[in-house]
């Protein structure tokens, strides 16, 4: 049992360092978003050929030298370019920080297929002699690769692992950190997740068999989830994390607050491999709203889950009717139309998107949407423009993934 005092411990972020499609510092993503500028380019990929991926353009060599940079992964990679620049942005005085007493956690949707993919490629030109496989090979693929990455660039020696949560593994990377501050397992969190996803061929290829993988003649109008004529998944790397603190360390340091974590869930569809549910869904939404202690019309922006699939995004619109259909207050708005879908990265890079309103007070829209699909109505939702706000409070993400998994995460202006 978690004692009183931990229970009431208040979780608060106070760095954001990430890297996406259309921007690698949270200014340069949130202007994109309001501007409508999407991140989603041409590209190629062994047996696959010319598909379309949404693909960063960050300095991998900020923060690693090149043979750091050769021996680790692309998540890897990611993942110390986003810790630091959160260490960075929070203020922190990483010097003089116990290291010890430092824990990442960092959510996944898969890890590993990169690396293996590609030595098995390179083989080929050794007639599959095995002599030639790398022998970082193994470091490279276990789980908890990325986490342990950041650690060992960081010199950190608290605990590390990643969370494999599909595509709520971004969510579930925040969800993690603040219990895990709650129990006083550390005392400064770095969680988020990250996704080397484009650099696997094995995902364009599933998705292009499932009949899931978007296509357009013009790049950035590709992912266009709840449009009648969408076609699928845009894959996307990307990372995000945040350092994330106990409220009354926060405020002992005089931290700048970008937010409080007031309520989150994650539950099991328990119905299909792909197919979401959106009773389920609802269910998770409800839950964390319970835990914030919130009625559905105290949220002001929703921030979707919506991938562009047909059939996912009708469920996800059906639960949220059930949930928000009767708030004249809430908005809501979808981010995969900007930068396509960063598996693991995706919801901390969506609700990332969305924190800056605290301040602005403007919900950014969801772009590409020409002909709204009737199943996909739902009020409030912000199409084309930016919609000005009063005030924005509450911000409620959501993030599923297959095998039936779903995140919800509820965040507090402070």
């Amino acid at each position: 049992m978690i004692s009183t005092a931990r229970e009431v411990e208040r979780i608060v972020i106070t760095g954001i360092g990430l890297t996406s499609p259309n921007g690698n510092t949270l200014r340069e993503y949130r202007e994109a978003l309001l501007a409508g500028r999407s991140g989603v380019s041409d590209y190629e990929i062994r047996y696959v050929g010319k598909t379309l991926a949404g693909v960063c353009d960050y300095d991998a060599l900020k923060y690693q030298k090149r043979k750091e940079v050769r021996r680790g992964t692309r998540a890897g990679s990611v993942g110390i370019y986003c810790a630091h620049e959160a260490i960075a942005d929070a203020g922190i005085d990483w010097e003089n920080v116990d290291r010890g007493q430092v824990g990442v956690y960092i959510g996944v949707t898969e890890h590993g297929n990169v690396e293996t993919e590609n030595e098995v490629y390179s083989l080929k030109g050794y007639d599959y002699d095995i002599s030639f496989w790398s022998h970082h090979h193994n470091p490279r693929t276990v789980a908890n690769n990325p986490a342990g990455e950041i650690t060992l660039s960081l010199g950190i020696t608290g605990p590390h692992y990643c969370i494999g949560a599909a595509c709520a593994a971004g969510n579930a990377g925040v969800i993690q950190g603040a219990q895990m501050l709650q129990l006083g397992e550390c005392d400064l969190a770095l969680a988020g997740g990250v996704s080397e996803s484009i650099h696997t061929f094995g995902i364009f290829a599933s998705f292009k068999s499932q009949g899931a993988l978007a296509t357009h003649d013009d790049p950035s109008r590709a992912s266009r989830p709840f449009d009648t004529d969408r076609n699928g998944i845009v894959v996307a790397e990307g990372g995000c994390i945040y350092t994330m603190e106990r409220l009354s360390d926060a405020k002992a340091r005089g931290a700048k607050i970008y937010g409080e974590l007031v309520g989150h869930a994650m539950n099991s569809d328990a119905t299909d491999f792909v197919l979401p549910n959106p009773d389920r869904q609802e269910q998770c939404v409800r839950k964390a709203l319970g835990r914030a202690g919130l009625a559905p019309e105290q949220i002001d922006i929703v921030s979707t889950h919506a991938t562009g699939t047909g059939l996912g995004d009708i469920q996800e619109c059906e639960a949220l009717r059930r949930v928000f259909g009767g708030s004249q207050r809430t908005r809501i708005n979808n981010t995969k139309s900007y930068i396509g879908h960063a598996m693991g990265a995706a919801g901390v890079l969506e609700l990332s998107g969305n924190l800056p309103a605290f301040e602005d007070g403007v919900c950014h829209p969801t772009i590409n949407v020409d002909r709204l699909d009737p199943e996909c109505e739902l009020p409030g939702l912000v199409i084309g423009e930016p919609r000005e706000m009063k005030k924005v409070e509450y911000i409620l993400n959501n993030s599923f993934g297959m095998l039936g998994i779903n995140s919800v995460v509820i965040i507090k202006r402070v």
